[in-house]
């Protein structure tokens, strides 16, 4: 099965007719096997109660479910998610991933498909993941010198 792990944003911009989010995403899909998280279709139907989504509109959600595949957890997933939040720990013991995330991150190591999210940060650096992202990477901040820096010959104040 040729099948990509679609996180809660990109599913969402791809299911909204005419939102150009989901355009960058399309190349990535096209000929694929749709599959989200458990964790993605409970993130879903809370934003649907959040926002008192009509029946209409989950109507059209729930049939655009029924083409994905969910991936249900199980035992897998769960050792999974154990490992990679215990190595994901920062200095100060915090998880460094948000839990819902890691449970997608999770789901698609376990099951060993490539994410597609528009949120790159939320899942850079997570251990076996393949990672799909359109979003721009942040600009890495220049090395900061430790020892002043000599300046240009000439650019001394007083030098002119």
């Amino acid at each position: 099965m040729d099948a990509v792990l679609l996180d809660t944003d990109v599913f969402s911009y791809l299911l909204r007719a005419g939102d150009r989010r989901g355009e960058p995403y399309r190349k990535h899909v096209q000929g694929k096997t749709i599959a989200v998280s458990f964790i993605t279709v409970g993130e879903l139907y809370y934003g649907a109660s959040k926002r008192a989504w009509s029946a209409k509109t989950i109507a059209s959600l729930e049939q655009h479910l029924k083409a994905a595949v969910i991936i249900p957890y199980d035992v897998e997933i769960c050792k999974t998610y154990a490992r990679l939040r215990a190595s994901l720990k920062t200095e100060s013991g915090s998880d460094r991933v948000l839990q819902n995330d890691l449970w997608i991150a999770a789901s698609a190591v376990r099951h060993n498909l490539p994410l597609i999210t528009n949120n790159r940060r939320h899942f850079e650096g997570i251990p076996g993941l393949n990672l799909i992202s359109e979003a721009p990477r942040k600009p890495q901040p220049e090395p900061q010198s430790l020892f002043p820096q000599p300046s240009p010959p000439g650019t001394e104040p007083g030098s002119e």
